[in-house]
């Protein structure tokens, strides 16, 4: 039996047109409930669930912006495609201030409203895994700016977990990007020093003497700058967390003070004679191995033992990438917000750039290529064409690409995305052996709406190894 690919609730008074979008949305997996009016149509969308609403503009007594807007106060999450045949700058405005997700005027390419309905029902889902997974992460875990479902962060997330009461020093170990900060922070978070400071250091690069002011402090005239005494991060953090970035970069020097902080839990501000007692937590991020630090004597042996009490490795974003569609969202509406943009969602080219990947700067530089996707938006989609050229470059398709923009500097956006489509597809029929069936399966698509693009796109189909039957066989299969 067919999984469904979502429900979608057709409103429009065309007897013609409802007939039509219901077998063409039936075909490609989706369940449909067609209404021939406002009314109809809101009194179904307060029974039942639906992924998706298509909604004609002009209709018989309330109009489609206005029942867009009572959709709008009904769920404002439930995507609303508005459909025309009155195209019309103010028709457009008037929806998309509404809420409505895109607009489309009849007559419509059908391979482009069902790609558009893909997308935009799969992003609702997606917004909503989200929305549910954050918010069993905060009633399980309370981390509240931590977002993720793969199985080796859940891990993370368990260990976390069990070792924040405890007062031992952590080392966090990852690449840089990884989300060491906010691991220390919901280390910190869950402790019961949650209601003290968290202070964080980042000791790489810093002259030896402003380090040790800044961890221990100073008294007045402790050097030629010193004015007036001033606390340390150690003071600060009294009770507390104190979270070392990058501790591997800490001199030599100033490793033998943080020792003898570490076992006596004592210090002595520079210029001072006296002795502050302190009871603060070490958690010490690394982005480098310690361990052959040790080994090359650049790190004492005596601090790594103390500072490796529990040691947690931070999986690079490579090795957990599926989590990267629930990262872009949250990026993507943080973004959204931040600079007053209505971007909806990445393309799902754009994506298999993203998935394809191996993010070297990790989810850091994820957070920045979707900031840049925002800030170089003019439409609602994100679409390969604003991915830096680096990514696009890894994955063999981005100098073909801009090949194409170079010498089509005239394509139409629909014209980039088809080319755009054309070699993903075309890629895809290269890792398959030309077999539709399994790129199809890949996809995610049913094998005729492939076939459909195929055609369209003037793609051919190249298999090695196969004889001229069995490739009959599978062509027949694929138009039926």
């Amino acid at each position: 039996m067919t999984t469904s690919q979502g429900r979608i609730l057709i409103i429009d008074d065309e007897a013609e047109v409802r007939e039509a979008l219901e077998t063409l949305l039936s075909q490609e997996g989706f369940e449909v409930e067609p209404a021939e009016a406002a009314e109809p149509g809101l009194r179904l969308i307060e029974r039942r669930v639906f992924d998706l609403v298509l909604l004609d503009v002009k209709l018989p007594g309330m109009d489609g912006i206005e029942a867009l807007e009572r959709i709008r106060r009904m769920d404002p999450a439930l995507p609303v495609l508005m459909i025309t045949a009155y195209a019309s700058v103010e028709n457009a405005v008037a929806a998309m201030r509404a809420g409505a997700r895109n607009y489309f005027t009849k007559p419509w390419d059908n391979d482009k409203l069902v790609a558009d309905i893909r997308t935009t029902i799969h992003a609702r889902r997606l917004e909503t895994e989200n929305v549910q997974l954050k918010r069993a992460l905060k009633e399980r875990y309370n981390f509240p700016n931590i977002i993720a479902k793969s199985e080796r962060m859940l891990k993370i997330f368990d260990l976390v977990e069990q070792i924040a009461a405890s007062r031992a020093t952590v080392l966090l170990a990852g690449e840089s990007g990884t989300g060491k900060e906010l691991i220390a922070k919901a280390i910190h978070a869950q402790s019961p020093r949650a209601d003290r400071p968290f202070v964080p250091v980042n000791t790489g690069s810093m002259p030896v003497d402003l380090l040790e002011s800044l961890l221990f402090g100073h008294v007045k005239g402790a050097f030629t700058s010193a004015i007036a005494s001033k606390k340390g991060f150690f003071e600060v953090a009294n009770q507390g967390t104190l979270f070392f970035d990058e501790i591997g970069t800490v001199g030599l020097e100033t490793q033998a003070k943080l020792l003898r902080v570490i076992q006596e839990r004592e210090f002595t501000p520079l210029g001072s004679t006296d002795q502050i007692k302190v009871d603060v937590r070490i958690v010490a991020a690394t982005n480098v191995d310690l361990r052959r630090l040790v080994a090359e004597g650049r790190f004492r042996e005596d601090l790594f033992y103390r500072l490796n009490v529990i040691a947690l490795n931070l999986p690079p974003l490579r090795d957990r990438k599926e989590d990267i569609p629930l990262l872009v969202d949250c990026f993507l509406k943080k973004y959204c917000e931040e600079n007053q943009k209505a971007v909806r969602r990445f393309a799902p080219e754009a994506m298999r750039y993203l998935m394809d990947y191996n993010w070297p700067g990790n989810v850091r530089e994820l957070e920045n290529v979707v900031e840049r996707a925002v800030v170089l938006s003019r439409d609602l989609v994100v679409d390969p064409s604003l991915l830096p050229e680096t990514l696009l470059e890894h994955s063999g398709k981005g100098p073909q690409l801009f090949s194409f923009l170079d010498t089509r500097p005239d394509a139409s956006l629909f014209e980039i995305l088809d080319e755009c489509e054309r070699r993903v597809i075309a890629n895809m029929l290269e890792k398959t052996n030309g077999s539709q069936t399994e790129a199809a399966e890949r996809f995610q698509v049913p094998l005729s709406t492939l076939n459909q693009k195929i055609k369209r796109l003037n793609i051919e189909v190249k298999r090695k190894g196969r004889n001229a039957h069995s490739r009959e066989r599978e062509e027949v299969a694929a138009r039926n």
